[in-house]
């Protein structure tokens, strides 16, 4: 078994939501932290994932959105102060031999959802002596399937904030055993 660690330092989780669906805000993570096993070094396919985000460190260049989404109008951070995410399978994409389908179990304020994501491999490489790897990571998610039901009607109608959430994520992982 070999065990990974995601490197902050190198990595970047971030989310894009329309709004007013006429235009697309984006946010960050910038405290989280996670784990990789797998059967074999260099092999990820059935890795195990686990990741834990840190809600108190949501970030949209914006305080007062920023301190909106910490409340019980969203995230609810004093009650659910962290996302996390199991994975339940990770396996080749048929199409390109360095892409993946990730799936797996994501809580967001205590409601756990079965979610998939794409993940493109960059490849490994050496620094100092410990081996790292590289992904990207990409998928949708419907934020009112988690409790995340905020949204008041615009005067001509249509919604404030679209209920479906891109999320990228650019992730190093650090070989630690």
């Amino acid at each position: 078994m070999t065990k990974w660690e995601i490197d902050p330092k190198h990595s970047e989780i971030h989310f894009r939501a329309k709004h007013m669906l006429i235009s697309t805000v984006t946010g960050l993570f910038t405290k989280f932290e996670g784990t990789v096993d797998t059967l074999e070094p260099n092999d990820f396919v059935q890795a195990s994932i686990h990741l834990s985000i840190d809600v108190d460190s949501v970030y949209t260049n914006e305080s007062y959105r920023d301190e909106h989404l910490k409340s019980s109008a969203f995230f609810d951070v004093d009650k659910h102060p962290y996302i996390t995410f199991r994975s339940t399978e990770l396996s080749k994409d048929d199409d390109n031999a360095s892409t993946f389908v990730l799936r797996g179990m994501l809580d967001i304020k205590d409601m756990v959802k079965e979610v998939q994501f794409h993940v493109s491999f960059g490849g490994t490489a050496e620094e100092n002596g410990r081996l790292k790897a590289g992904f990207q990571v990409s998928g949708i998610i419907n934020r009112k399937h988690f409790g995340l039901t905020y949204n008041p009607l615009m005067e001509a109608g249509g919604m404030v904030v679209s209920e479906e959430i891109e999320l990228a994520a650019n992730i190093e992982l650090i070989k630690i055993s």
